[in-house]
């Protein structure tokens, strides 16, 4: 009895297929936001960016283009700066709200 190795056809998810708008960029970048991971953060404004257009956004932010893939792989360590050019160059941005504290 052969046995299949259900992974084995299982197709890597690709987020930027989905990334189509501007409200799906929205709330994909909210929903990273609130994980406060800044490796997944990273992760999520390169697949807006690769949804946008490598290139396009490269030039946006004034970042050369091996620049900023460099800038968003995994392990990165950017500037903030860096960060919020990026950001701005995909017509997001970054917000601040208040949150409860434990009595």
């Amino acid at each position: 009895m052969s046995m299949v190795n259900p992974q084995s056809k299982l197709l890597p998810f690709d987020a930027a297929k989905y990334l189509t708008g501007d409200e799906a960029i929205a709330e994909y970048m909210n929903a990273v936001l609130e994980s406060e991971d800044f490796d997944l953060l990273l992760l999520a404004l390169g697949d807006v960016a690769r949804a946008r257009g490598m290139a396009q956004v490269a030039k946006a932010s004034g970042l050369g283009r091996e620049s900023l893939y460099k800038a968003l792989s995994p392990g990165a360590k950017p500037r903030f700066d860096t960060v919020l050019k990026v950001a701005r160059a995909l017509g997001v941005r970054l917000t601040a709200h208040a949150v409860e504290r434990a009595s």
